[in-house]
């Protein structure tokens, strides 16, 4: 896994939350299973959000919380613009042999709105459409004497995945103008509203009492 899209995760989910502590942020990370399928470790997250700190792309702020000290993170600036570029990137770049950077990407698309995340996601199923029409024709195995079958088959497997990310992407723009499909939970008009035992109201409730003592 690409460091930025470490990086992407990490800022992404400060963006999301903030202000927001390190556990929080692993808590979060790890209901979205990075650990399976981003090779992200539990313990790699905190070290990766100082490191950030450390960068200049987060504000690490030591808070005194309920008599303990918590470190608590907010985006930077640059922070802000870095995650805007490696977001826009994952997005638009098409990567038929590692999809794991547009899924993290796909998954904080709320953070561009509306009209940013509409143009990527158009962006993308144009750049997929011509790969799917760029791979030849493997139907016929006489025109590839140099090619054993089942490497003919292997080859045929990534244009059928091509295929099948641009049907759902085509089915995901489709129902998000029909009107079927919430993509931009963060806006005004967005009726998803989570479960009452989700984390989520735990981490909001504490993101109120961080600005406060931050005197925002």
């Amino acid at each position: 896994m690409a460091v930025s899209t470490t990086h992407m995760l990490l800022l992404g989910a400060v963006g999301l939350f903030e202000p927001v502590n390190g556990y929080q942020i692993r808590r979060e990370l790890m209901s979205w299973r990075v650990d399976e399928w981003a090779n992200i470790k539990p313990g790699s997250i905190y070290h990766g959000l100082g490191a950030l700190a450390e960068k200049g792309l987060l504000l690490r702020h030591t808070l005194t919380d309920r008599g303990r000290d918590v470190a608590v993170y907010e985006l930077t600036p640059a922070g802000r613009e870095r995650l805007d570029e490696l977001l826009m990137s994952a997005l638009v770049t098409v990567d038929l042999f590692d999809r794991r950077h547009f899924n993290a990407a796909f998954g904080m698309l709320p953070l561009l709105g509306r009209e940013r995340g509409e143009q990527m996601l158009d962006e993308r199923r144009a750049a997929l459409s011509a790969t799917v029409e760029s791979f030849p024709d493997f139907s016929d195995p006489s025109a590839y004497p140099y090619a054993p079958p089942h490497a003919l088959r292997s080859q045929q497997l990534w244009q059928d995945a091509a295929v099948a990310e641009l049907r759902w992407l085509e089915s995901v723009i489709d129902d998000y103008r029909a009107g079927t499909l919430e993509l931009f939970v963060n806006d005004a008009g967005s009726t998803w509203v989570p479960p009452a035992d989700d984390p989520g109201y735990q981490m909001s409730s504490d993101r109120e009492r961080y600005l406060r003592m931050l005197h925002r």
